[in-house]
């Protein structure tokens, strides 16, 4: 039997998986024997032994051995069910919301029972809530297992129980049938002659002379052995993605003309080092003739517009149009004024689509970006529907790419036409950790602006209690009084613009009413495109002392006299979104501050984001807090379809390993195809779909 026919081998083989079970596993991605054998648990339980009651503390997940010694159905709040158990050591009680006639017959005074659970403090000491237990005789001997107890995710009708039956039957299916050793001998270096078989052997069932607590919580060989293996395949999955553009053919732009000299020539400052560099590192993927597919990221406020239009006018003198993405019509807005304030006095027209427009204004901009005339289009998702056909795209642009997921990404590169495929550049403004951008973004290369405009002054950031209100408004007349302009971003209430809306216009309100002789204005998301234009255009004039703004204003228009932005409810906000807002102060000479308010009591979590974006003001520092406190699959965002979900890898613990990852996936591609997509097919499966670009 060859490798590929194993790994076609149907779950169905196994006793007892019938058309509905099979159906139901499908849901956890399982559809072959290898599917399940890479099905792993998420965490481990010791049953290999009973503990002492004496033995045992809260939070403790452990096995017991005692005799019921009071057993009745009680109503405190609700009715439950309380079983008092002791042994030689101390005394637990079990509490049984939901049971049956039959359990209650079942438990009485007297019955040896085995439990299983998490012990938890309860009003009479310790208990545990719905225990797994079984009654057994007072003289049958210990159950003793020789394995710890793996814990898998499962799915409604897929339980613990059946999960773990059917990986033995498929541990037993590996015994006769091995699976291929897919990644180059000696390449997991920590344990060269460690082979996959082995390694997933004892990921499903660990011998119980390992500790619980190092599997959970630690790091051991077997599990790195898997991880690694996820991680080479993982690579090789955006690598794919890589390989398939590299075989379109891109347009040659020109890097340098009248055009991009009048631009820099026109500007009021003089291009930083840093955009300076990024600028050549991009016009040299624009030169060739193969699709570019390059990341920009650069903190808050360091410069990316100017390099995107810098990029949007080579492929402009080349004949050719360019498409700029934003995921909100608020960012694709900022980015309309500047490239239209640029780009008029030079004669190219800057079209504009979004999902918002009457048919007529629709009808036109299509028909603009259809003639060519519209040399570059600004707009949101929009751009990529159906129905909007360029004349000649040369160049995409996407802005705050992590919110877009990889197909949306991907689907602007069938606006390029039949014969060539437009050049691609993505930007962020959160700045991706080392480890998403070796993992998640492995098919992009990486340009980084490291480096502030002159002016730009580090923002004081002070974290403040909802209980000083008073103190922070008095601050805020002060700063106005003085000429400088203020921020006020109110709470985030729920994903929901109506609501968000309410609470920014009663905030409004009240400031209004605290702060006589000071002009506040009013922005939020259902406001209308003109209205905010008109809002944040008094604003930037100097009309508007204090902006009371929702979210929104996470992007906006650059106002170097406003220094002070009071956050108000932060302990709810990202670390990113907090980032992002207290860059829209810091912009001018003066001294800017932020202030963070937050109602107690915070949450660990809330604690540390706060202390974070108080501590520094460094991007890339906060971002790779984020990963910290967050996790990878939370940062990249529920946008991110198209990735992967890793199994496996811990990205914070497993970073050693990723420079070995990129050693081995890299020329795995080249050297062996057939043993690379194998790889990917085994670890990403039906998330792989997206590299077939």
């Amino acid at each position: 039997m060859n490798a590929k026919t194993k790994a076609d081998i149907a779950v169905t083989i196994l006793k007892g998986v019938g058309p509905g079970l099979a159906e139901k596993l499908g849901k956890l991605g399982i559809e072959t024997v290898p599917d399940l054998l890479f099905h792993l648990p998420l965490r481990y339980e010791d049953r290999s032994r009973a503990y002492p009651i004496g033995s045992l503390s809260p939070g403790r997940r452990a096995v017991i051995d005692a005799v019921i010694e009071v057993a009745e159905v009680v109503f405190r709040g609700r009715r439950s069910l309380l079983c008092r158990v002791s042994d030689a050591t101390g005394q637990l009680t079990l509490r049984f919301f939901y049971f049956s006639r039959a359990q209650q017959q079942q438990l009485t005074r007297g019955v040896h029972v085995r439990c299983f659970g998490e012990v938890r403090r309860g009003p009479g000491g310790l208990e545990m809530v719905h225990p797994e237990y079984r009654v057994v005789r007072a003289d049958e001997p210990a159950q003793v297992y020789d394995t710890l107890t793996p814990v898998y995710p499962v799915t409604e009708g897929v339980g613990q129980g059946r999960m773990r039956v059917l990986t033995d039957q498929a541990l037993q299916w590996l015994e006769q049938n091995p699976v291929p050793e897919l990644l180059p001998a000696g390449s997991f270096s920590p344990a060269p002659d460690l082979s996959l078989a082995a390694a997933l052997r004892t990921a499903h069932r660990p011998p119980a002379s390992l500790a619980v607590e190092e599997l959970n919580g630690g790091n051991p060989v077997f599990l790195r052995r898997l991880a690694f293996e996820e991680l080479v395949a993982q690579r090789l999955s955006l690598n794919l993605v890589r390989e398939a553009l590299q075989h379109e053919r891109a347009p040659v732009l020109q890097t340098s003309g009248k055009l991009v000299n009048a631009f820099l020539a026109a500007l009021p400052f003089k291009l930083t080092a840093a955009q300076q560099r990024v600028v050549a590192e991009i016009g040299a993927d624009l030169a060739r003739d193969r699709p570019a597919l390059r990341l920009l990221q650069g903190d808050v406020g360091s410069g990316k517009t100017v390099v995107a239009a810098a990029v949007a006018l080579m492929a402009a003198q080349s004949g050719r149009q360019t498409a700029l993405m934003a995921p909100t019509e608020l960012l694709a807005e900022q980015h309309l004024r500047s490239l239209r304030g640029w780009f008029e006095p030079l004669g190219i027209e800057v079209g504009w689509l979004v999902g918002r427009m009457k048919s007529k204004a629709r009808r036109e901009a299509l028909a603009a970006i259809a003639s060519g005339s519209a040399r570059v289009v600004v707009g949101t998702h929009a751009l990529f529907q159906d129905g909007v056909e360029f004349a000649d795209l040369g160049l995409a642009i996407i802005d705050e790419q992590h919110r877009f997921g990889v197909h949306q990404r991907l689907a602007l590169r069938d606006k390029g036409g039949h014969e060539t495929c437009p050049h691609q550049l993505v930007m962020t403004a959160t700045p991706i950790p080392r480890t998403l951008t070796m993992t998640h973004y492995a098919d992009l290369d990486v340009s980084t602006i490291d480096e502030l405009p002159p002016g730009r002054t580090p923002v004081a950031t002070a974290v403040v209690s909802a209980t000083r209100r008073d103190e922070v408004v008095a601050r805020v007349a002060r700063q106005c009084e003085r000429g400088q302009q203020a921020y006020w971003v109110c709470p985030l209430v729920e994903e929901s613009e109506l609501l968000e809306a309410q609470a920014a216009e009663e905030t409004a309100v009240n400031l209004e009413a605290a702060l006589p002789g000071i002009t506040v204005a009013l922005i939020h998301g259902r406001m209308s495109s003109a209205d905010k234009d008109a809002v944040m255009g008094r604003f930037a004039r100097g009309d508007v002392q204090l902006l009371v703004a929702t979210t929104v204003i996470e992007v906006g228009v650059d106002v170097p006299n406003a220094s002070l932005m009071i956050i108000e409810n932060a302990e709810r906000m990202g670390l990113s979104q907090l980032h992002q807002l207290r860059g829209r102060v810091g912009r001018g000479a003066a001294k800017s501050h932020c202030v963070l308010l937050y109602k107690a009591p915070l949450s660990h979590n809330a604690r540390a984001r706060l202390s974070a974006v108080r501590d520094s003001n460094d991007g890339f520092f906060i971002a790779r807090r984020d990963l910290e406190l967050r996790g990878p699959g939370e940062v990249l965002g529920t946008r991110q379809a198209g990735i992967a979900q890793l199994k496996v890898a811990n990205l914070l613990r497993d970073e050693d390993l990723l420079d070995n990852v990129a050693a081995v996936a890299d020329p795995l591609l080249g050297a062996d195809p057939r043993r690379a997509r194998a790889l990917v097919r085994r670890w990403v499966g039906a998330a792989a779909r997206y590299v077939q670009v």
